[in-house]
């Protein structure tokens, strides 16, 4: 790994840690408010499924700490303990934001259809793409960036997994935000802290992408002056 490379890795692990803590702060402080309506993260996620005309979701309960996910393989919502069991304005943001994806996968959402096809071949790439561009930028300082090239095509499709990923994020956000204003689950005062929290969440997505844009960029960079120096 270059110098810049090392040094652009370094702002955005940074940046990352600072979203993340922010987001678990929010997190842990609307875990302490408790929702007016008195419905746990289950109760949600089932009545928005319910509204929402689906019933071949199941609603589980996953250990780990915001562990939370919507898995359409098998169509489950899946809560960690902290989400599903309790009835605070943090557990309604996260169940109706994982509900969305439901509702996506539900109607045919073209952006979640798009990034699920993309997971076997995300998940081949990320197995061995560190080891080929490591590799790669070696070779290329040799003068064969052959093996670079091949790493940056790789990277390219997580790169591209991260930018699918943001709308579909952004989509799920908004359908949560959205059913729980119009059916009243939050009230005046919980309803901005459910979407704070979403929002803070969504800038997880958005530091991963750019993250990813900044390094492909640089590794292309990289090949493009080995291939000068031919």
């Amino acid at each position: 790994m270059t110098p810049s490379i090392m040094l652009v890795s370094l702002i955005f692990i940074g940046i990352s840690m600072l979203v993340s803590s922010i987001l678990k702060s929010r997190f842990t402080a609307y875990s302490k408010i408790p929702l007016a309506a008195r419905l746990t993260g289950k109760e949600i996620a089932e009545k928005m499924l319910r509204e929402n005309g689906i019933y071949d979701v199941q609603v589980v309960s996953v250990e780990g700490f915001l562990s939370d996910h919507y898995n359409p393989a098998n169509k489950t919502i899946n809560l960690s303990p902290e989400v599903y069991n309790n009835y605070t304005v943090a557990a309604a943001a996260i169940a109706a934001h994982e509900t969305g994806h439901a509702v996506q996968h539900a109607t045919a959402y073209t952006w979640l259809n798009l990034r699920s096809k993309l997971v076997p071949a995300v998940q081949f790439s990320s197995t061995i793409v560190n080891w080929v561009l490591l590799i790669g930028v070696f070779m290329a300082a040799s003068g064969n960036p052959t093996l670079l090239l091949a790493g940056i095509i790789l990277f390219a499709a997580t790169v591209i997994f991260s930018l699918i990923t943001l709308p579909v994020e952004f989509d799920a956000s908004r359908r949560a935000l959205q059913w729980l204003q119009h059916t009243n689950v939050t009230n005046a005062e919980e309803y901005p802290k459910a979407k704070e929290a979403l929002k803070w969440a969504a800038l997880t997505y958005v530091v991963a992408a750019l993250a990813a844009i900044v390094t492909l960029v640089q590794y292309i960079l990289i090949y493009a002056g080995s291939r000068n120096r031919q």
